[in-house]
């Protein structure tokens, strides 16, 4: 695919949670623009079967596609273990960055041998997570929690309340006493919550925010593609719901740092978005 410098990167996930992959992308290449699809619509991702999953994806990578955009961002775990293969093989001539857990840093990195990992049930049960455990996790002992309702509660804008941090405590407390030294964040909604995790975890446990090297990887992609635009200036940010588009609109600031009009569209079917007027 050729990218036109001058052409927006895409980027979505099921909700909020893939503006943490954008902070990291504006802190990296502010003067790229930006779409950024949120499918409130049908959040969370993480319970729901891996063809619909696919399904939404592909619906939203030819909305994006249709907007020009020169490359897509799976800012969303769920959505790249059950669908990253799928939509490469779907738009072999459009360039992918997905999420993958960040279990390598923390296999490598670990002192106690036991690290854990916070992600949603799709992100488990995916062949992604699975496939990286295997290469990477020989010889450490990987505990899990898929930290039911916490996606819902960041959608919700609370960050630090004690129905979150009860569901937080819930996951970690039992692997603190299992002796874990670091903490993978699996879902982009996640990193949200970082302030309060520290908080419940204590200084001497690292947590794992996959969000920068995706950034930096999607730099990457850009140079070598020659679709890179040159540095200097602040991109502009366009942002699509499929929910409330005034309940977006307030999260933005608190959780990216800067807001930006929001636009509505709705799914016409499983495989089709329009927008609305």
């Amino acid at each position: 695919m050729n990218q036109n410098p001058s052409n927006p990167i895409g980027v979505f996930d099921s909700g909020v949670g893939g503006l943490s992959v954008l902070r990291a992308m504006r802190a990296q290449m502010p003067e790229e623009d930006v779409l950024y699809f949120g499918d409130q619509g049908h959040v969370p991702y993480g319970p729901r079967p891996m063809e619909q999953i696919q399904h939404f994806s592909e619906g939203i990578t030819r909305f994006l596609l249709a907007q020009n955009a020169k490359l897509i961002v799976v800012a969303c775990n769920a959505a790249s273990a059950a669908a990253l293969k799928f939509l490469r093989a779907k738009f072999p001539e459009v360039p992918f960055v997905g999420m993958e857990p960040a279990v390598k840093p923390a296999a490598e990195q670990t002192r106690t041998g036991v690290v854990g990992v916070l992600a949603t049930p799709a992100t488990f049960q995916g062949a992604l997570y699975a496939s990286v455990v295997e290469r990477f996790a020989n010889g450490v002992q990987v505990l899990r929690h898929t930290c039911p309702g916490l996606v819902g509660q960041i959608e919700g804008g609370d960050l630090n309340g004690p129905r979150t941090r009860a569901i937080l405590e819930e996951a970690l407390l039992p692997m603190l006493e299992q002796n874990i030294d670091t903490v993978v964040l699996g879902c982009t909604h996640y990193p949200f919550v970082i302030p309060l995790i520290e908080e419940i975890v204590g200084e001497g446990v690292r947590v794992i925010d996959p969000a920068p090297s995706v950034a930096r990887q999607v730099r990457r992609l850009l140079e070598t593609g020659g679709g890179k635009r040159p540095a200097g200036g602040v991109g502009s940010l366009c942002f699509f719901t499929s929910g409330d588009a005034e309940t977006v609109q307030a999260l933005l600031p608190p959780l990216l740092g800067e807001g930006g009009a929001v636009g509505t569209v709705r799914w016409k079917s499983d495989l089709e978005v329009e927008m609305t007027k």
